[in-house]
């Protein structure tokens, strides 16, 4: 996955919410709509985008289906911000020094 997959896959309210909830405790579609403003399938739908971004994993337990955050998942988007955070302050030192020989 890229930073651009979990960019758009947490871009929408909802999707973070779901992801938000399963980061703090693994649970299964009903609970999950049972704690947001959506049906069943709008979750299932959250959910599938979500693993398509390699956020989430899924696991079976009986007849349920248990689903997980994958940390690992972020690590493209962490990488990525890291990378800008770095070039922005190495920027903003090579303004300061080209300021300090200008005075």
């Amino acid at each position: 996955m890229t930073y651009e997959n979990v960019l758009s896959a947490l871009g929408d309210p909802t999707r973070r919410q779901v992801f938000e909830a399963v980061s703090r405790k693994p649970r299964a579609v009903g609970e999950l709509a049972s704690d947001l403003p959506v049906s069943r399938p709008a979750v299932s739908q959250h959910l599938k985008v979500l693993s398509d971004a390699g956020l989430v994993t899924c696991r079976v337990e009986g007849t349920r289906r248990i689903y997980g955050a994958r940390p690992e998942g972020l690590a493209e988007l962490r990488a990525w911000l890291d990378r800008y955070w770095s070039d922005v302050l190495e920027n903003f030192a090579n303004e300061i020094d080209a300021g300090g020989r200008s005075s």
